[in-house]
């Protein structure tokens, strides 16, 4: 149980969730909640074999969504690859029918200044956020446009185009931007067609493999929060039929604030510990446990 399970209205029962980076982290923690409620889940992504660096598969992701009581479909997905893209999609559609819920969650990262990013990373970075995201979603709205609940989800941050969050990390940050910018185009492009496209981030840090490798180890994840807070604010945002949003730069804390969640040290990592805020969360913008 979390904060937001007594504050829940709304279910994802029978919908049809496409997910990139569903394998772990916050992809998984999405698609976990999702199939609580019993939806169908499409779990795109690279990894088909352990590595003790980052665990899980797409295998044993299924797996854990059964359980749940979802139903759950592997794709092992490179989303750089147009070939293996289109052919999820396709098994997608031809296991549930369609597709209702794109969440393009997969993204590379690297942190490091100009001099300092190989372009082979920078190349990553892009092929994989802005290229991916862009394929990913092409791709999809063809079924979306048939689905009367039809809805992207793009883990990306609201775009902040203050200077300081570029210098640290400027490749990363124009990375991760152009996600943003896939929902400032597509929920115009797609408003007048029943497909809603918004943008959801944490305000706090994420506790994931990426915190742990590249941000400080054990110590930069006790300033963390737990991936289920994303989760439920997906739920809440994806769940709500009620109102039409779309062309929104979401924050968690903000989405399940208006829910009603007012206690939000359960989502903590260690709640004595104080918060690491998120890139592009500026720190006058943060609000206290």
């Amino acid at each position: 149980m979390t904060p937001y399970d007594a504050h829940c209205r709304g279910s994802l029962k029978g919908r049809t969730l496409f997910i990139t980076g569903a394998s772990r982290g916050i992809g998984k923690a999405i698609a976990l909640r999702a199939a609580r409620d019993g939806a169908n889940i499409v779990v795109a992504a690279k990894t088909t074999e352990p590595d003790p660096r980052l665990p899980g598969t797409i295998y044993t992701a299924v797996q854990e969504l059964e359980q749940a009581g979802g139903q759950a479909l592997a794709c092992a997905v490179d989303i750089r690859d147009e070939q293996q893209v289109r052919a999820a999609v396709d098994a997608a559609v031809a296991r549930f029918g369609g597709i209702d819920i794109l969440i393009n969650n997969a993204s590379a990262i690297y942190l490091a200044g100009t001099l300092q990013t190989p372009m082979k990373r920078y190349d990553l970075m892009h092929a994989v956020n802005v290229r991916g995201t862009f394929l990913t979603s092409q791709c999809c709205l063809p079924h979306l446009l048939e689905s009367s609940q039809a809805q992207i989800l793009n883990i990306s941050p609201p775009l902040n185009l203050n200077a300081h969050w570029f210098a640290p990390q400027t490749a990363y940050a124009i990375a991760k931007f152009g996600m943003s910018l896939c929902v400032l185009g597509m929920s115009a492009e797609f408003a007048d067609r029943g497909v809603s496209v918004n943008a959801l981030w944490p305000r706090s840090a994420i506790a994931t493999a990426a915190i742990q490798n590249l941000l400080g180890g054990d110590a930069a994840i006790r300033g963390c929060r737990q991936p289920s807070i994303m989760a439920d604010a997906a739920h809440a945002v994806l769940s709500n039929s009620t109102e039409q949003r779309t062309g929104e730069f979401l924050i968690d804390e903000e989405v399940l604030k208006a829910v009603g969640v007012s206690d939000f040290a359960p989502y903590a990592v260690d709640p004595t510990h104080e918060l690491m805020l998120d890139f592009w969360i500026e720190r006058e913008s943060a609000i206290e446990e």
